[in-house]
């Protein structure tokens, strides 16, 4: 079975919670072309790390570096207590790689698939069974056990995959773009099995372009744009450094929505839906600073929603898309701020 090395005790003060996967400086180029230009990671044991970033950002060269795929031109990472340079060896028996598209042998069943993986990983023939059978109940999978991989839809070779992944019980997966061409409910599966994979202390590194998924599973998330992290955080704590927070008032009697208007100037006027858009951050004290004026003028509304901005826009303004993230948006100048 393979081992798990914990990291050593902190001796420096850090105040982080020891991590599972740590990169400083991670730095590599191909013909010329920096594709990582020196990256830090720090993604805590037991918890969901995701990496955005557009295609060609480095996000799988990210986890290759990582997996011990390819060999970084600078920096150091450690993973689940191993020196990725210096322990290769260990950190691929702590781990589990699935990329995006299934690495299944299509000629055998979904049960010959994970025996291979098995006596790959030298498990013993009991233990090697053993595995294989707990694996087909779990991703639900043992009614189909000896039919033939390439049978198989698109999100059954994905759970079986992931499945070959953890036959050797690893403690760091990477997951690159691992829900890619999946319908709705099968992703939605997938999401299921990454949770509870990390609510069984499993760190799982994420990798994907569906940012719905990143803000479902991730504990942090990381930005990729030009080889460099641009930013890093929870997705709230993304979604909050981007501008756009807003207060949408409705009105059904086009007399009171001339009202308000006048009431709010700032406002941005939508006549036809009698609407007014009313920038804010939309937290207690300022929908009620927006409220008491509205009660001063004795106006009332038909419904009153909060509007944020989501990890689309965060993913637009923070890798090179600021012009089309913006080109929409209301000015500036063409909204009341609520202070």
């Amino acid at each position: 079975m393979p081992s798990f090395v914990m990291p050593a005790p902190r001796t420096d003060g850090d105040p982080r919670p020891p991590a599972a996967v740590t990169a400083t400086g991670l730095r590599k180029s191909y013909g010329g072309k920096t594709v990582l230009d020196g990256i830090d990671l720090h993604i805590p044991a037991g918890s969901v790390f995701a990496l955005l970033g557009p295609n060609g950002a480095g996000k799988t060269t990210t986890v290759q570096i990582l997996s011990t795929l390819v060999a970084a031109d600078g920096g150091t990472a450690r993973v689940a207590g191993h020196d990725v340079a210096g322990s290769p060896a260990g950190v691929r028996a702590a781990i589990g790689v699935t990329g995006q598209f299934a690495a299944l042998d299509n000629l055998l069943t979904a049960e010959e698939n994970l025996l291979l993986m098995a006596d790959l990983l030298r498990l013993g023939r009991r233990e090697g069974r053993a595995r294989t059978r707990e694996l087909l109940e779990r991703f639900d999978i043992a009614d189909v056990a000896q039919q033939r991989a390439a049978a198989f839809s698109g999100g059954m070779r994905r759970r079986l995959d992931l499945a070959m992944t953890l036959v050797g019980d690893p403690r760091v997966i990477f997951l690159d773009e691992p829900t890619t061409g999946l319908d709705p409910r099968s992703r939605r599966t997938m999401w299921e099995t990454v949770r509870a994979l990390v609510a069984g202390g499993t760190t799982v590194f994420l990798t994907t372009q569906y940012l719905e998924e990143a803000d479902q599973l991730a504990d942090r998330i990381a930005v990729l744009d030009g080889g460099r992290i641009v930013a890093e955080g929870t997705a709230d704590e993304l979604k909050a450094r981007i501008p756009g927070s807003h207060v949408r008032l409705r009105f059904t009697d086009p007399a009171e929505h001339a009202r308000a208007s006048a009431a709010l100037p700032g406002a941005a006027r939508d006549d036809e839906g009698l609407a007014l858009r009313v920038a804010g951050d939309g937290g207690i004290d300022a929908l009620r600073t927006l409220l008491d004026r509205l009660d001063a003028a004795g106006i009332r509304t038909a419904d009153l929603s909060v509007h944020t901005p989501d990890l689309d826009d965060v993913f637009l303004a923070l890798t090179g898309g600021r012009t089309a993230a913006t080109a929409t948006a209301t000015p500036p100048d063409a909204e009341e701020t609520l202070r």
